[in-house]
């Protein structure tokens, strides 16, 4: 059990330490104006989100603690998931993803009150919701654990 802890801690700070740092690099050097990836399909831009995955309860009163209190609910029970039996194999890397990403966002809410984000995906004029490395890893340890358990393996 303590190993199993000790793996989804380090993937968690490695998932979370690289999105802040990922951040402290974007935030000065976006704050100029986008930045042109892939024409007409990618771009980097600066954005700030202080609701939940697209911008949900942006606009509630008391969100920041809304989100704080259920990303410190959701890493509880991540941990929980953990000591069972997705808790091993590609479920704990998936897990390990999830809280890493859940981490690296609540200590923008905690430090700023709001998210930082800053990968922009379109198509014409149709845009992607703006997100950032959090964001994706919370989205891949997701999709990955879903498809574990339809799949029945881990």
């Amino acid at each position: 059990m303590a190993r199993r802890l000790a793996t989804l801690g380090l993937i968690a700070l490695a998932v979370a330490g690289a999105d802040q740092l990922l951040k402290a690099i974007m935030v000065p050097w976006l704050s100029g104006g986008p930045v042109q990836v892939i024409p007409g399909c990618a771009r980097l831009v600066l954005a700030y989100n202080t609701g939940a995955a697209f911008s949900f309860f942006s606009s509630t009163e008391g969100a920041r603690w809304l989100l704080v209190g259920a990303t410190v609910v959701a890493l509880g029970l991540a941990l929980w998931a953990a000591a069972g039996p997705l808790g091993r194999g590609r479920g704990l890397i998936a897990l390990g993803l999830i809280c890493g990403g859940a981490l690296g966002n609540l200590v923008d809410r905690l430090r700023f009150g709001q998210v930082v984000d800053f990968v922009d995906l379109y198509v014409g004029n149709w845009h992607w919701p703006v997100f950032n490395l959090a964001d994706a890893a919370i989205t891949i340890g997701g999709v990955w654990l879903a498809w574990l358990l339809i799949r029945g393996k881990n």
